[in-house]
Order: structure tokens, then C-alpha cells, then sequence
């Protein structure tokens, strides 16, 4: 693209709690965004679930109303960029394009019962071919159990009219009129699905779960020419350059372009990511993931992550549940009122554990609570354990890759809180490095898409459009650490099985 020619990028980020969609120019500024939240169920427990019709709509609503306040014509797009959560599960009937029921959320555990039952055979094969440790995160499972509690579903996959997809492959079938079903290497590489060493589904996993290949996507790169946009639904026909998962594209926005290269997304739950290069490394005693990080231009890259998956859904909590903080911002000040957590300690754990316990049984967990506790106390527990539940990811990931980690990129809603970083650099003894745009997912697809769409010339120049906006040191001295460490795990121990 010349260099008076102006880029136009809507990319669209479908978070676990809202979908947004930006518009960035050439040099990543962003020249329009807007926002919806998205509605939760949880019609039992351990349940969660969303319309996909509501994630649909949300979409159109946010991208036509950012278009129309950035003065931007659909025809005027360069290209159009998706990011998204991860592992939610979305089926409908390929003949109509309707949702068939609501769609499955990651954080969902409903198949933790299965899961336990299907360990003892399956656990370390699956683990070992997909690079997931077995857990009801499986979009498998998901279908699975979709298969066999909704009657709809089962007769429109024998009779080959269902299709399953996560997010990225709802929303391209939507834009592109239902022209397109398929999901980005990124995705489905996270599915619990999908054979990282054979690069296709994991046909035998899914025979055994008796899910036809028919209601598969086609795998594409995350980032070339993935459709186009109908005109009837977008107002215009535009390339759709890029689909990746949110933390992949996160991953790539903070520049962890290198193998060893490692960032942080503060979210709904907190994920750690490493670059690992071009070869998988699998290491089913980590409790680490192996996934696609991307797939773009004729090359795979590969990724190692530990993850937590309700750290900053814990302090939404607090603020919506428990009333103890008035808005997500307060954590900060309250937890700055105090010196320390004054022996509480906030094992969020409201979904159960991820890596590297994997308890689907475990619960939330608030101990240590005396006369003289105060909502400062609770406050600061709660951004310790943000940090603390994805501690020992950090060593893992340097034994398995082999790569001492010193500095960490940060991302994310919650990575505006000074405090948590100051934290995550004392508890990790690593810098801890805050870029000034921390809304990485949508960055990171922006770049990939306009990379495909020959905006910039190379990833280089695509970074080069980042700054940083500070760096956190470790202060905290090995007592402090240490002693922090040993509590954390005492708690931990006793959140597990608890709904056991």
C-alpha cells in the first residue's frame, strides 16, 4: 500500500464480556470504537451460556454505529479483523443459519463429570495430541454434550445440517451471508479437537465421542483472505484478512514475535503466553498448553500457556455480587489503603482451577478473614491473587521451553491498575512491561489483517506503531515473597474439591 494511500481497519473483538469494534488507521490509531456488553445465563450451576442471535446483533450494533461516528463508508474499509474468545461452543442448522440453542461459554463446566470419566483412557492421549490437558474448557466435550441433550441437534448432525464453530466462525458466517464456515488455526487449535501433529481434526477422539466430522469448520490461517463480507449485511464487500483467538493476537501485538518472547492479558481470566516457535513442545506433566499461536503466510507458529480463567471476573464479582467494590477501579484504591492483605487471601477459583491443578471441583475461596479485616484487605487479596494464580506458570514454562523469562509484556482491561503490575513484578522477580494501547487483542488482529492486506511491509513495521507506557520492577524483598507463596498454596489446597 502507498504510502499516501490511507488504511481503514475495523476489527472486531469478541471478549467473553462485551464485543467491541475499533477502527485503526496505518499507524494504529484508533479513529473509532465502541462497545456492548453481552448477556450471561446460568440457568445451573457451573453453567454458563450465551445467545448467539445476541452475539450477533451486538456485533452489527457496535460496527455500524463505530463506522457512522469515524465517518467511514463500509466501501471505504481496507480490510476487516476478528479476535475472540476462545473455546466457546456455537452450533446451528447449516440450511436456515440459526443458533441451535444457546452457545456453550470456555468458563462453562458442565462436562466435569465427563471429563473425571473419561480421564482414566483418554487424559494423557488427548493431552498429548492436542496439547490441552482434558478439561470441560473442550469444545468436544461441549458438543458432546449438545449431541446428546438436544434432540434437534443429534438429527441435523446425522443428516449432516449441523455446524459447530467457535466465535470467529459464527461471526465470518454471518458477515459473509453464510457463505463461509471456518475457524482460524489459532481456534481451533484450542477446541480440545483438533491433532496438533497431524494438523487436522483429531478424527479417533471424536469418533469415540461420536461427533461426526461433518459439523467441522475448514481450518484457515489466521491471518490471508478468510471470505468476504456480504454487501447485503455490511454495506459493502470487504476481504476479511484476519481471525484469531484473543490471546494469540494479544500475543503477537505485544511483540512476542521471537521464540522465549512472553506476555500477560489481564482479563475475565488471566493468561500467560510464551512464543515457542515453529515446533510444538507438548509436556503433558506441565499443566501447560500447547497451542497455534498463528498461522500466517505458509508458517506455523507455536505457543506455551497457563491460565486462570476467573481472575478478573473475581473482582467483577466483588463489585456485582459481593458489593464490596463500587466499580472495578476502586480495587486499586482500596487495596492501596492498606500495607498488606493482612493474612487474606482470594483464591478465585468460581469456576474451578485451570492449569496447572485442573479441578473443575474447586470453588472461590476467601480465608483469613478476622475482626480486623476491612474491604481494603479483601481488595488487595483479590489482585494477589490475580498474580498468584498463574505463579508457577513462570518456571514451568522456562523448564519446558528451556528460555529463562525476565521481562513479561502486560495487556489488558485490568493491566491499567499500577498496583496489580507492581505486584506481578514482585511476586514473578520479573520486569513487568505495560504497552500504551492495552487492548492487545484487537491490536494484534488489526496488524495481522493489515499485514495480510499489505499495510505494512513486515511484523517489524507493524510493531513499530506501539509504545510503551511503563516498565514495573521488582521492590519486594525474597521474605515477603516467599512466605506469600507458602499461605497462597495453603489456600489453594483448600478451595480444591470443594464441589466435589
Amino acid at each position: 500500500m502507498s504510502a499516501a494511500s490511507t488504511a481503514r481497519i475495523l476489527v472486531i473483538d469478541e471478549g467473553t464480556t462485551g464485543v467491541r469494534a475499533i477502527i485503526f488507521d496505518e499507524h494504529m490509531s484508533v479513529l473509532e470504537h465502541d462497545y456492548a456488553e453481552l448477556r450471561h445465563y446460568h440457568p445451573e450451576p457451573g453453567w454458563v451460556e450465551q445467545d448467539p442471535e445476541d452475539i450477533w446483533q451486538s456485533t452489527s450494533r457496535v460496527v455500524e454505529q463505530a463506522l457512522e461516528r469515524a465517518g467511514v463508508a463500509p466501501g471505504d474499509l481496507t480490510a476487516v479483523g476478528i479476535t475472540n474468545q476462545r473455546a466457546t461452543t456455537v452450533v446451528w442448522d447449516r440450511r436456515t443459519g440459526r443458533p441451535v440453542g444457546r452457545a456453550i461459554v470456555w468458563q462453562d463446566t458442565r462436562t466435569a463429570p465427563r471429563v473425571a470419566e473419561l480421564a482414566p483412557q483418554w487424559g494423557e492421549r488427548v493431552y498429548s495430541r492436542t496439547g490441552w490437558a482434558l478439561a470441560p474448557v473442550y469444545s468436544s466435550l461441549s458438543l458432546e454434550w449438545i449431541l446428546g441433550n438436544v434432540p434437534e441437534a443429534r438429527e441435523l448432525a446425522e443428516n449432516g445440517n449441523l455446524a459447530f464453530g467457535t466465535v470467529d466462525s459464527w461471526v465470518i458466517h454471518r458477515l459473509t451471508g453464510g457463505a463461509r464456515h471456518v475457524i482460524s488455526a489459532s481456534n481451533a487449535s484450542v477446541t480440545g479437537s483438533y491433532d496438533l501433529h497431524e494438523n487436522d481434526w483429531y478424527r479417533e477422539w471424536l469418533q469415540s465421542l461420536g461427533i461426526p466430522l461433518s459439523v467441522f469448520p475448514e481450518v484457515v490461517d489466521d491471518a490471508g483472505l478468510l471470505g468476504m463480507t456480504d454487501a447485503a449485511v455490511l454495506g459493502a464487500e470487504v476481504p476479511i484478512r484476519s481471525a484469531i483467538a484473543d490471546q494469540h493476537s494479544a500475543l503477537f501485538a505485544q511483540g512476542c514475535i521471537l521464540p522465549g518472547d512472553v506476555k500477560c492479558t489481564h482479563g475475565t481470566g488471566t493468561f500467560l503466553d510464551m512464543n515457542i516457535g515453529t515446533r510444538p513442545v507438548i509436556d503433558t506433566s506441565s499443566g501447560l498448553t500447547c497451542q497455534i499461536a498463528w498461522r500466517f503466510d505458509g508458517e506455523t507458529v507455536y505457543s506455551l500457556e497457563g491460565y486462570a480463567g476467573t481472575t478478573g471476573a473475581a473482582v467483577q464479582w466483588l463489585r456485582d455480587g459481593a458489593g464490596v467494590l463500587r466499580d472495578a477501579e476502586e480495587s486499586e484504591t482500596l487495596a492501596r489503603s492498606v500495607p498488606d492483605n493482612g493474612g487474606v487471601f482470594f483464591v478465585p477459583a468460581l469456576t474451578g482451577l485451570s492449569a496447572p491443578s485442573w479441578d473443575a471441583t474447586a470453588r472461590g475461596l476467601i480465608v483469613g478473614i478476622t475482626p480486623g479485616t476491612t474491604r481494603g484487605h479483601i481488595a488487595r487479596a483479590a489482585l494477589e491473587g490475580i498474580v498468584l494464580s498463574v505463579r508457577d506458570f513462570v518456571d514451568t514454562m522456562a523448564s519446558v521451553s528451556g528460555a529463562q523469562i525476565s521481562s513479561i509484556a502486560a495487556d489488558g482491561g485490568a493491566s491499567r491498575n499500577d498496583l496489580l503490575l507492581q505486584i506481578q513484578a514482585d511476586v514473578l522477580g520479573v520486569d513487568v512491561v505495560r504497552t500504551a494501547n492495552t487492548a492487545a487483542t484487537a491490536v494484534g488482529a488489526a496488524m495481522l489483517a493489515g499485514l495480510a492486506a499489505g499495510v505494512w511491509s513486515s511484523p517489524e513495521e507493524a510493531l513499530a506503531t506501539q509504545d510503551i507506557d511503563r516498565a514495573f520492577r521488582p521492590a519486594a524483598d525474597t521474605n515477603y515473597r516467599d512466605s506469600l507463596l507458602q499461605r497462597w498454596d495453603r489456600a489453594v489446597e483448600r478451595a480444591k474439591g470443594w464441589a466435589g
